[in-house]
């Protein structure tokens, strides 16, 4: 019965209910929570090869270079050779910067309603969460 209260799998739920509010705001804006954080990513810190940005979004990089090539498609971000023949750098557009920017006032949206549903210590709960290995 302890399994009930299982974190995992409620963290998982929360999540998934997470990532539909946020999908639902952002979709009359034609981005994906996704595609947005991606893009915000590489706005914040620069082009960076596919693993770093893999590491930094906490996704596979297989999964990633799937979702990357759709976005690439859009024009919303460009990927380059890296120093290396096997990595690949990774870079946002204008057009990638504009539609983040479209998109922008409904992602603040999402996430002042998310922050009123768990609250102000849940918020930081969860950005530490993000930032820490549980091992």
């Amino acid at each position: 019965m302890e399994c009930a209260d299982c974190l995992c799998l409620a963290s998982r739920r929360a999540a998934r209910a997470l990532s539909r509010s946020f999908e639902r705001k952002l979709r009359p804006h034609g981005i994906r929570i996704g595609q947005f954080s991606a893009l915000t990513a590489l706005m914040l810190k620069g082009p960076m090869t596919i693993g770093t940005l893999a590491e930094f979004l906490g996704v596979e990089r297989t999964t990633l270079t799937r979702n990357l090539a759709l976005i690439e498609a859009k024009g919303w971000l460009e990927i380059h050779p890296g120093k290396d023949a096997r990595s690949r750098l990774v870079e946002a557009t204008r057009a990638g910067r504009d539609a983040v920017e479209n998109a922008l006032q409904a992602w603040r949206e999402a996430q002042a309603a998310a922050t009123v549903v768990i609250g102000p210590a849940g918020a930081a709960s969860l950005q530490r969460l993000a930032l820490k290995s549980l091992g």
